[in-house]
C-alpha cells in the first residue's frame, strides 16, 4: 500500500477513534451523573475553601483539625438556610388557601384562551369523509413526565449530597499528598508542564468562584432590598433565592421571577407591582451580565459568548440545574488543559475567541 493512502487511512481511523472516545465519555457523564456532580461540587467547595483552612495552618492550626472546623461551619450554615428555607416552604404551604385563588383565576383566564384557540382551530380542519375510521390518541402528559423525571434526579442527587462533607474534608486535609499523588501519575519529563497546568487551573477556578460569591452577594442584597420596599413576605429569603437564580446566564432573568411571583400573589392582585419588579430583576440581571460579570470574573475565565452559550446548553441537557451551574467552571478548566496541550491549542484559541 502506498505512504500516501496509509496516512489517509490511519488519519480516518484516527477520527473515527477519537468520535468513539467522545462518545463513550459522554455516555458517562450522562450515567453517571450523580457520582461526577457529586464530585464536582466537593472539587470547587475544596478550590473556594482552601484559603481559609490555609491562613488558619500559618495561624499553628493542624490542617486536619481546620479542615474538620472549616467543613462543620459550612455544613452548620448550610444547614440553616436550608431550614429556613424549609420553614418558609411550610408556612407557604399554610398560607396556600390565599394564594389559590389568584393562580386559580389565572389558570382559568389560559384556558378560556386555549378553547377558544382550539375552537378557532377546529373550525377549519377538513370533516371527516364517511367511512373514515377515528383513532383517539391517549393523552400524553409531556409536562408531567418531564417534572417526574427532572424529581427523579434531585432525589439521586439528595441521596448523595451527604458524601460531600467528607469528600471535602479529606479534599482539604489531605491536599499534599493528593497533588504529590497526582503528579506520580505522570513521567517526570512532563511534571512541570503538569504542575503549570495544575496551577493555571487553581488560579481560574478560584478567581471565579470568588468573583462569582460576590457578584451573587450583590445580587442577593439588591433582590432583598428590592422585596422588602414592595413589602413581600420573606423578602430576605426570597432575595436569596432570586439573586442565586440571577446568576445563571440566559435564562436566569426568568428564573429569577418565579419567587417574587409566587410569594406576591398573596399581596397584589393586579399586574403593575409584578411589572415593576420583573422590569427592576432583569435591569440587575444586564447589569451584571453586562458590567460585574466582566469586571469580577470574565477577565480571568475568558470565555467567549458563542462557547458559553454551547456550554450552557450542553450540560443543562446533561446534568439539568446542577450542569447550569457547573457549566462554567468546567469550561473554563478545559480551556485551561487545552491551553497547555499543544495539539489542542486552537480548540483553546476558539473558546477565548
Amino acid at each position: 500500500m502506498p505512504v500516501e493512502e496509509t496516512k489517509a487511512v490511519s488519519a480516518k481511523s484516527s477520527v473515527s477513534s477519537r468520535i468513539i472516545a467522545a462518545g463513550i465519555v459522554i455516555a458517562f457523564c450522562y450515567w453517571a451523573s450523580t457520582v461526577l456532580v457529586t464530585l464536582l461540587v466537593a472539587v470547587l467547595l475544596a478550590y473556594f475553601l482552601d484559603p481559609v483552612v490555609t491562613w488558619m495552618e500559618r495561624m499553628r492550626i493542624p490542617r486536619a483539625l481546620g479542615s474538620l472546623i472549616i467543613v462543620l461551619v459550612t455544613a452548620g450554615m448550610l444547614s440553616v438556610i436550608a431550614y429556613s428555607l424549609i420553614d418558609r416552604a411550610d408556612q407557604f404551604g399554610r398560607d396556600w388557601p390565599k394564594y389559590r385563588e389568584p393562580l386559580r383565576a389565572a389558570s382559568q383566564a389560559v384556558e378560556s384562551r386555549m378553547e377558544t384557540l382550539e375552537k378557532h382551530v377546529s373550525e377549519i380542519e377538513p370533516a371527516p369523509r364517511p367511512g373514515e375510521r377515528l383513532v383517539t390518541v391517549g393523552e400524553s402528559h409531556t409536562v408531567r413526565d418531564a417534572l417526574v423525571g427532572r424529581l427523579d434526579s434531585l432525589y439521586a442527587f439528595v441521596l448523595a449530597a451527604p458524601f460531600v462533607p467528607f469528600l471535602l474534608f479529606f479534599m482539604l486535609a489531605a491536599k499534599r499528598q493528593v497533588w504529590h499523588a497526582t503528579m506520580q501519575l505522570f513521567p517526570p519529563n512532563e511534571r512541570t508542564a503538569v504542575r503549570d497546568a495544575l496551577a493555571d487551573v487553581t488560579q481560574v477556578l478560584r478567581s471565579y468562584l470568588l468573583g462569582t460569591s460576590l457578584v451573587g452577594l450583590i445580587l442577593v442584597l439588591a433582590s432583598w432590598l428590592l422585596f422588602w420596599l414592595f413589602g413581600l413576605d420573606f423578602p430576605f429569603l426570597t432575595g436569596l433565592v432570586s439573586g442565586i437564580c440571577n446568576l445563571v446566564p440566559y435564562l436566569g432573568v426568568i428564573m429569577s421571577w418565579v419567587p417574587p411571583l409566587l410569594v406576591g400573589l398573596k399581596n397584589y392582585h393586579t399586574i403593575g407591582p409584578f411589572a415593576t419588579i420583573f422590569a427592576v430583576l432583569t435591569v440587575f440581571h444586564i447589569v451584571t451580565a453586562n458590567l460585574l460579570v466582566p469586571a469580577l470574573v470574565g477577565w480571568r475565565v475568558r470565555l467567549n459568548a458563542l462557547a458559553l452559550t454551547v456550554s450552557l446548553l450542553f450540560w443543562g441537557w446533561m446534568w439539568g440545574a446542577m450542569g447550569l451551574i457547573l457549566a462554567i467552571p468546567i469550561t473554563a478548566v478545559l480551556k485551561v488543559v487545552c491551553d497547555h496541550v499543544e495539539s489542542l491549542q486552537p480548540v483553546g484559541r476558539w473558546l477565548s475567541a
